[in-house]
């Protein structure tokens, strides 16, 4: 996977003069020094290091999917969580709060619109309906519903299997991302995306070990 990355990044970069740098904003009305610095410093950025709607994407997409990581970790301390399954969750709980505000951060400097966390998808308007889109791995309701309502061991098991999956989505769209043209330029993107790669694909790992050593599910009579 690392040298499959590392290509499309240097084939990226070496196309790169073939893309536009982002078209100038409007100045804020804030006088805020410090947001002006950091939107000076990301416009300096992606005339570097251009970024693309597919960049865009993927860091606003992304916002949502680790919303819903964050509300299903949440709830191993009230349902009955092992141990080791209570860690793993604070650790992605620590993790993904830090980088939902990096890419907010990152969608904000470059004045882009910033979507609220939604643990439900990203809710798109199509033919004069709402819509709600999930992200690759994203737990339907009626999933969420069924790990909200175990306890003990069956939380457990359901925890992992359902996170392996939601990683599983988070893999595959760092994957789309660097398999569009022209994406992943950014200095801030590729290194998230590198990190949710590698970070992911390793918890990925972790679960599968602690899974297969939980006691056999007990089958209903």
């Amino acid at each position: 996977m690392t040298a499959v990355l590392t290509a499309t990044f240097a084939t990226a970069a070496c196309s790169g003069s073939s893309r536009g740098a982002a078209q100038p904003s409007p100045r804020p009305a804030s006088s805020d020094r410090g947001e002006l610095t950091a939107i000076a410093k990301a416009r300096a950025d992606s005339v570097r290091h251009p970024y693309t709607e597919a960049d865009i994407r993927f860091m606003s997409n992304m916002i949502g999917h680790h919303a819903q990581a964050i509300v299903m970790a949440g709830w191993a301390p009230t349902h009955g969580a092992d141990p080791s399954v209570r860690i793993l969750a604070e650790r992605i709980i620590n993790a993904q709060q830090d980088e939902i505000a990096t890419m907010q951060r990152w969608l904000q400097d470059r004045r882009r619109p910033v979507p609220e966390p939604s643990a439900t998808g990203m809710k798109m308007r199509m033919n004069g309906a709402d819509h709600v889109m999930l992200m690759p791995g994203m737990l339907t309701q009626d999933q969420m519903k069924e790990l909200d309502q175990a306890r003990g061991s069956e939380f457990d098991r359901l925890f992992l299997t359902f996170m392996i999956q939601h990683h599983r989505g988070a893999v595959t769209m760092v994957q789309d991302l660097f398999g569009t043209y022209g994406a992943a330029q950014d200095e801030t993107v590729f290194k998230f995306a590198n990190d949710v790669n590698v970070d992911q694909s390793t918890e990925i790992a972790r679960m599968q070990t602690m899974l297969a050593a939980l006691p056999p599910e007990r089958q209903s009579p």
